[in-house]
């Protein structure tokens, strides 16, 4: 009861929980507390197991301050190797449920551990009123954002979750901590967005930085490669086959001819263990939460 595992995904970490096997609700305190890098485990957001509506396996995304994610790439391949793992799947090819759609993941182990996962992903689309985005364009592609006295060429894409792409000739982590909060909550997007500031390096390779909706500056993204990937493509500036280069690492992403993608790649897990009954205390009566 009450046990959890903690993983990354190219320095992107989650706690992941199982519904059935916790005693107390995961309220917007709770998660914030879990979350908490000095008061709680720490980590960029939670992957509940939940009984799916459809699929195999059921998962809600939740961020660090509260609020819940329709999809996550690194949360799909660190929740994948978690099921695998701890036998939850008996097979190396399952589907799992999620807000932003039905994804299909498959594993790839050696002595028992899963090391590489890949995901298919969903279809971009960059249909504004899928995103959405609050413009007059039918597509959300290469539209004017304007930021204070400030203007940014954007696409926006969805591969069920938002996503905000913005190209530059050189990247500036500096820049995104400054404009990815204001980007994130623009009124242009009305359920907030993930944002990319992406440099094309060559047709097969781009680098990139992520702020992440509801949790900030991230080492690495899967759903923001893919929407980066989908952005590239949709701009003829890469190939559909690319690697995506983020501080923590590399994903390697597929764009079909149908704006379908694929991403593929590393996992691993950090620790697990059982929530202390100090830490269940502070989760179960908020009021004696003191951050």
């Amino acid at each position: 009861m009450n046990c959890f595992v903690k993983s990354h995904g190219l320095g992107n970490d989650y706690i992941v929980l199982d519904s059935a096997e916790i005693d107390f609700e995961l309220g917007k305190a709770a998660i914030e507390l879990i979350c908490h890098r000095n008061y709680g485990i720490g980590s960029d957001g939670i992957l509940l197991l939940v009984s799916p509506k459809r699929g195999d396996f059921g998962l809600r995304i939740l961020n660090p301050d509260g609020s819940e994610a329709e999809k996550s790439g690194n949360g799909l391949r660190i929740f994948a190797k978690y099921l695998y793992e701890r036998k939850h799947a008996s097979s190396k090819t399952f589907s799992i449920d999620t807000p932003g759609g039905l994804v299909t993941a498959e594993v790839e182990e050696k002595d028992g551990k899963v090391h590489h996962v890949t995901v298919e992903m969903g279809r971009a689309t960059f249909r504004a009123d899928e995103i959405p985005v609050d413009i007059e364009k039918e597509e959300a592609v290469a539209q004017r954002l304007t930021l204070g006295g400030r203007e940014l060429d954007f696409t926006a894409v969805s591969v069920g979750n938002p996503h905000c792409v913005i190209f530059f000739d050189e990247l500036r982590e500096g820049l995104i901590r400054e404009l990815g909060p204001e980007i994130e909550n623009h009124p242009v997007f009305p359920n907030r967005t993930n944002v990319q500031f992406a440099q094309v390096i060559s047709p097969d390779s781009v680098r990139i930085l992520i702020w992440e909706r509801g949790a900030g500056y991230t080492l690495a993204s899967g759903s923001s490669s893919c929407a980066v990937a989908a952005a590239c493509v949709k701009s003829d500036l890469t190939n559909r086959k690319l690697r995506v280069l983020m501080p923590g690492g590399h994903l390697d992403i597929n764009v079909g001819e149908d704006w379908s993608i694929t991403m593929r790649g590393e996992v691993e897990e950090v620790f697990s263990g059982i929530l202390s009954e100090d830490l269940l205390y502070r989760i179960k009566n908020p009021s004696a939460m003191n951050f």
